[in-house]
């Protein structure tokens, strides 16, 4: 048995074990079909003793089995729907929902979320960045799991469920989802399920997750390192709070009157960098390949004088917000997670900024702020509102974080729950655990220069040949946030089953191959710090292509 599956087992104390309902437990003495299995699940409690953190247990509201199609294959399972009750009683429950395939193939997925979460994420979907048509988790045998992290998002306080703050009031709240206690929680309670309905425990477990999922996925490896065996973090927000003081700094300057380049003015700076940068890596194909070749200046597009003429040309306040929200940024006070400054958005490295919400959006910031402002502006809002001054109607423009006065102890305080920047990954190294990172290098809402910095932190802590026996790290050209809208590359790749592949049989991934799910062109999927550069033959073959570090 899987050493790490011995870990899990020793969290259901006897007592525990026999907290299982006998008529849930499956036998090969029990008669009972799978659909009246499923069904005695309803009511089912979880014990708090099950559950590594504190809670006050949970209980199953609904079991059923489902028949469908999914990812085009026709399965049974049991769908388990259960709530995990909080110390605090004023603090929301933790939703979480398990799916339980009747043929089962002995391993569990877990699903990150994205954004602030508040609802639970789709457990028949698929790790990120998957092909299109590929087999999900579920489709494959999967059990799979995920939860609301601990909080259910309100749409009268946001429309875009996933940018509701609201919970963030309530301290267990916030903790469950800033600092990823939900995450154990849910991974407790569902491995109790999965026990109850099939009598054994997983043979391998798996997470997986983008952005505040990969997130999550870190959080997981850190925190919990014998939980996992196999770890997929795509795109991770991973340093948050760093990036939300970030986000604030990104709000401010392009709030200064004057200082907002709509639409018009977002594609003629996107279509400069891609005419500028482009062939930088041997092929004009409307990817940028080498982002960090890139030297693309704003000023070039300077109207005249500097004054504001027109959607052909970008003035002098324009060039300036650009240029800041481009270039790093070091704020000029310490904070509990030692966090001192975050490395700016990719904007000048092909990122398509036209995207709707997740990139500059499509007005500038204001109070109160609209729906029309980029993703990570809302996000910001919400942030000051909720989590730091905890005043709904206060004004995310008036704090400066830069200068945040009375609000910077609280700053700090946050930085230890949200920065999820731990590089010792040595206990789960030596656990066996593996670990994908993934990260589209045009991504307009969670930086690839930060994916970056982490994992050259990991490697200067565990040591560079250590690290790449448990880690490997790709940066994907053209990629953006999670595929939104019509990214230059929409990534492609199989990364659930070269995880498989190293935990299972210690076949590490070799050349692997990242396709643009909308045209069919490969790439060849490079380590990074490398960068696919074009030698010569077909462009859209990833033979035509080596991966280069100079």
């Amino acid at each position: 048995m899987n050493p790490r599956t011995l870990t899990g087992i020793a969290l259901a104390t006897a007592g525990a074990l026999l907290a299982v309902p006998a008529q849930a437990r499956p036998s090969e003495a029990s008669a009972r079909s799978a659909p009246a299995q499923c069904a005695s699940l309803t009511g089912t409690a979880i014990p708090a003793a099950v559950i590594s953190l504190p809670t006050r247990g949970g209980r199953v509201a609904a079991s059923s089995p489902v028949t469908e199609t999914v990812s085009g294959v026709s399965l049974t399972y049991c769908r388990v729907d259960a709530a995990l009750s909080p110390v605090d009683r004023s603090a929301p429950d933790i939703t979480l929902r398990v799916a339980l395939p009747v043929d089962w193939n002995r391993r569990s997925m877990m699903f990150g979320g994205g954004g602030y979460n508040g609802t639970v994420p789709d457990v028949r979907g698929d790790v990120p960045f998957a092909p299109k048509g590929g087999t999900t988790p579920l489709a494959r045998g999967y059990a799979t799991y995920a939860s609301d992290s601990g909080h259910q998002a309100d749409p009268a306080k946001h429309p875009i469920l996933s940018l509701d703050g609201s919970f963030a009031v309530n301290d267990e709240a916030l903790r469950n989802f800033a600092a990823g206690d939900a995450l154990k929680k849910t991974h407790d309670a569902a491995q109790f399920l999965i026990r109850a309905f099939y009598g054994a425990t997983p043979r391998y477990t798996y997470f997986a997750g983008g952005s505040t999922g990969g997130r999550e996925a870190l959080a997981m490896v850190q925190r919990w390192p014998t939980a996992m065996d196999g770890v997929i973090s795509a795109y991770p927000a991973w340093n948050n709070l760093a990036e939300a003081l970030y986000l604030g700094h990104a709000t401010q300057a392009l709030a200064q009157p004057g200082a907002f380049p709509g639409p018009e003015k977002q594609t003629l700076l996107y279509e400069s960098v891609l005419r500028a940068c482009d062939g930088l890596d041997g092929l004009n194909d409307r990817v940028v390949s080498h982002p960090d070749a890139c030297r693309f200046d704003p000023a070039t597009l300077r109207c005249p004088a500097g004054a504001d003429t027109g959607p052909s040309c970008l003035s002098d306040r324009q060039i300036a917000a650009v240029r800041a929200i481009s270039s790093p940024w070091t704020w000029p006070y310490r904070v509990a997670s030692g966090e001192r400054s975050y490395p700016g958005f990719p904007f000048l490295s092909g990122a398509d900024l036209r995207t709707p919400v997740l990139g500059f959006g499509t007005t500038a910031p204001s109070h109160p702020m609209p729906l029309t402002s980029g993703y990570g502006m809302q996000y910001w809002d919400q942030w000051v509102r909720y989590a730091l001054t905890r005043d709904p109607g206060h004004d995310s423009l008036a704090v400066d974080p830069a200068r945040p006065g009375k609000w910077l102890q609280r700053i700090s305080r946050l930085s230890e729950l949200q920065d999820v920047n731990d590089a010792v990954l040595s206990p789960f190294a030596r656990a066996g655990g593996k670990l994908l990172l993934l990260h589209g290098a045009a991504d307009e809402l969670v930086s690839h220069r930060a994916t970056n910095d982490y994992y050259e932190r990991v490697a200067d802590t565990v040591g560079p040949h250590r690290t790449r026996e448990f880690m490997r790290y790709y940066l994907v050209p053209g990629a953006n946030h999670a595929n939104f809208g019509s990214p230059a590359f929409a990534a492609a790749w199989d990364s659930l089953t070269a995880v498989e592949r190293w935990t299972e049989q210690d076949r590490q991934p070799v050349a692997p191959v990242v396709t643009d799910a909308n045209d069919g062109r490969a790439r060849p999927l490079c380590e990074y710090p490398s960068w696919p550069k074009y030698r010569a033959g077909d462009p859209d073959s990833a033979g035509s292509f080596k991966c280069v570090r100079r």
